[in-house]
């Protein structure tokens, strides 16, 4: 997991990307959770927090123009 104060030194077009890739790895660990496959399952948790400070970071960069 990544510090936020790492995640606001980021451009916002960098953290799109980082959230798109997040996203589909938060739709694999639902797929694998659902079949049975998922060993670690507290990293849809991880992800999802990490989800969470990105949108918290590009929100607060639209919000300081």
């Amino acid at each position: 997991m990544e510090k936020f104060k790492n995640l606001m030194a980021k451009e916002e077009a960098e953290l799109s990307e980082m959230e798109v890739q997040l996203r589909k790895e938060a739709l694999n660990l639902r797929f694998q959770q659902a079949s049975g496959a998922l060993k670690n399952t507290a990293r849809r948790r991880q992800v999802r927090k990490e989800i969470a400070k990105i949108k918290t970071a590009v929100a607060q960069k639209k919000a300081a123009k």
